[in-house]
């Protein structure tokens, strides 16, 4: 993938809509570029955390759950987005008000940066996985050197354009390896699950350590994570409609699929070894991880280049281009020293802060656009009463989950806000 379309770098990047000729992306565009985005060996690792703590059956009924109910806001927010051609940003601008905005948008270019950073580490971990299974090397610079070589990758990405890679490389090219791989990895630990005894593996209980809701706010964390993204790719959607489903159909096909898998790879492997070793000494393993690694880059890219949209948000002076190569380079450093254990709680904590904004914008906007201000004082207080609720829910009730609370009362308040500003308009 790689950055913006045929237009000057900087033109659509904030508050300008793009204009109708440039709405080029169709249902199958966006149904392949979320299911590759929803592909990650991040997502897989993720996906092990609910075991030992749920069996199999509740793993998979979060899973279900939590995927249907993740992709189906970020596919509310794609056909907003794709309605009104206008970038993520733009949209919480016009929900909480230009200046107020520039709070959440530049805790998003931080949580970006993060993004970046993990998605850099998992490949580097992955490409220091199969250079030591395949040629034995287990020197201190094999880590540094493949986070370098897979940064300056993303650098030389970030100069590109978007669209058209969109179109050829995820759609046409991609996508029928991504699948493959899957498929086979599926097999192969399918296999292993067969010959352990299946009903045995289905029969046995979790430990209790994560509750149902708590798993289903852990499987929610990683498409929302993507929630201040989306409209940065939607608005260049050719019918909302189409954009909303696509965006939902495969983004939803590959949350499943991947936490699904994550959960039976661990559920199959010994205790002692981690998953990156696991898949690889699955039979074929080396080439399904090396294209699930390539594939990598494409999540990687897709934090940068809408990074760098929501920098040019904050400073407009600087293009899209030069904010994202920057980026890039932060987040190539950054990778140099990141471990992985503090993942999960990053990914709450990103939950708790936009899972209540998208709710108030989703309640605000799916009516129509309001007119633009610089503070709207109601939804402002929404979500951050919206995040006191998420807060609230880890400390007083864990077992029933943070995250269905916060967006239901975010989409009841800002949405009796909308209906009273509707009320009194009229």
């Amino acid at each position: 993938m790689a950055a913006q379309p045929s237009s000057t770098d900087a033109a659509h990047a904030s508050n300008a809509s793009v204009p109708t000729p440039e709405r080029v992306l169709n249902f199958g565009d966006a149904l392949a570029l979320w299911f590759s985005l929803g592909v990650g060996l991040l997502v897989m690792q993720v996906g092990a955390y609910l075991r030992p703590g749920l069996s199999l059956p509740q793993a998979t009924g979060a899973i279900v759950l939590g995927s249907i109910l993740g992709a189906g806001l970020l596919a509310w927010v794609a056909g907003i987005g794709s309605r009104h051609g206008l970038s993520s940003s733009a949209l919480i601008g016009r929900t909480l008000g230009q200046r107020f905005a520039v709070l959440p948008v530049a805790v998003n270019v931080l949580q970006l940066l993060g993004w970046t950073a993990f998605e850099l580490v998992v490949m580097r971990d992955g490409t220091r996985t199969i250079v030591d299974h395949v040629f034995g090397v287990r020197a201190a610079w094999v880590p540094v050197l493949a986070t370098l070589a897979w940064g300056a990758l993303l650098l030389v990405l970030a100069s590109g354009r978007m669209i058209g890679l969109v179109r050829r490389l995820v759609s046409r090219a991609a996508m029928p390896l991504i699948v493959a791989s899957l498929l086979w990895l599926s097999y192969q630990f399918g296999l292993k699950a067969w010959q352990q005894g299946i009903a045995a593996l289905w029969a046995r209980p979790g430990d209790g350590s994560m509750s149902l809701l708590a798993a289903v706010d852990l499987v929610v964390a990683m498409p929302v994570s993507w929630l201040p993204l989306v409209a940065d790719y939607a608005r260049y959607g050719r019918h909302a409609g189409a954009t909303a489903r696509g965006t939902w159909i495969g983004y939803a096909a590959a949350n499943i699929w991947c936490y699904g898998l994550g959960v039976l790879v661990i559920s199959v492997s010994p205790a002692d070894i981690d998953m990156l070793s696991t898949l690889l000494l699955a039979q074929g393993g080396l080439i399904a991880l090396g294209f699930i690694l390539v594939d990598e880059v494409d999540n990687a890219y897709g934090d940068v280049h809408s990074g760098a949209v929501s920098s040019n948000f904050l400073h407009n002076r600087w293009s899209i281009r030069r904010a994202g190569m920057t980026l890039v380079v932060l987040a190539t450093a950054a990778a140099l020293a990141l471990p992985m254990h503090a993942l999960e709680p990053f990914l709450l904590t990103l939950s708790s802060v936009f899972v209540p904004l998208f709710g108030v914008v989703i309640a605000q906007l799916a009516p129509g656009l309001p007119p633009h201000s610089n503070w709207r004082w109601g939804p402002m207080l929404v979500w951050l009463l919206g995040i006191a609720v998420f807060q609230a829910g880890t400390v007083w009730w864990p077992s029933w989950g943070s995250a269905l609370p916060s967006l239901a009362f975010t989409l009841i308040a800002a949405g009796a806000l909308r209906w009273r500003e509707a009320a009194r308009s009229g």
